[in-house]
């Protein structure tokens, strides 16, 4: 991929939207780390914190570029990834482990170490969304820098207000993820030598995850509303 093509330009908007996809979590992490600290030093929180986590997944993003290189680990990447798009749907996630600190460094350490226990998803998608393209990686990142600290709440409305962006946001992690297998230097052949079978292995991913986030939400909203029904007294 030429620097700067309209390839690369296509691959970093994909990297921005799986950050505004994934960003959530990080969010909810540094609002809940950071709630105790006096509102003067809040923001000093949020900035360092998050600039640390930032560095530490461009690190641990561009390590994963690397490992993804050697064989079957492009395929056991998009496999973990197809996952994390079906979570994107099925999954609300809990965030009430998260410790909130009182005092300026130990919030931005929390930060910085929920973080890098809640980021492995968006590592595995952005690795994969950069085609191995290292500038692409520190850039999409460093991008999703003021998308984490100002955008994260506004976007968490937004995916309130119209729920269809998460079925978005997951269809391009299941696009990400099927593209990554297909490329996996192993089955390359097979895909290449077989174009239809390749875009419809791909449109399989697509709606089977999207199939089995919607499915999973309606059982969720089932149980939710068998759960607000009173029950019945019992009978002599």
């Amino acid at each position: 991929m030429e620097l700067f093509s309209a390839a690369f330009f296509i691959a970093l908007l994909n990297i921005i939207f799986i950050d505004l996809i994934l960003a959530g979590d990080n969010a909810i992490v540094i609002g809940m780390a950071a709630r105790r600290l006096p509102v003067h030093i809040q923001k000093k929180a949020i900035m360092l914190g998050t600039a640390g986590a930032v560095l530490l997944r461009i690190v641990a993003t561009l390590i994963v570029v690397w490992l993804l290189k050697i064989p079957w680990l492009l395929a056991i990447g998009g496999v973990m990834l197809v996952y994390i798009a079906y979570k994107v749907l099925a999954d609300d996630g809990g965030h009430e482990t998260i410790d909130a600190k009182d005092s300026l460094w130990p919030a931005v350490r929390t930060i910085v170490i929920a973080d890098a226990a809640m980021g492995l998803d968006n590592v595995i998608a952005v690795a994969g969304a950069s085609k191995q393209h290292m500038i692409l990686v520190v850039l999409g990142l460093l991008i999703s820098v003021p998308i984490v600290i100002w955008g994260s709440t506004i976007f968490i409305k937004l995916l309130g207000r119209f729920p269809w962006i998460a079925y978005v946001g997951a269809a391009v992690l299941a696009y990400t993820a099927s593209h990554m297998i297909t490329e996996e230097p192993h089955l390359l052949p097979f895909f290449t030598d077989k174009p239809v079978l390749r875009y419809l292995f791909i449109a399989m991913i697509i709606l089977g995850v999207l199939w089995a986030g919607y499915t999973s939400r309606q059982r969720q909203r089932q149980r939710e509303q068998n759960d607000k029904r009173p029950s019945r007294p019992a009978t002599r």
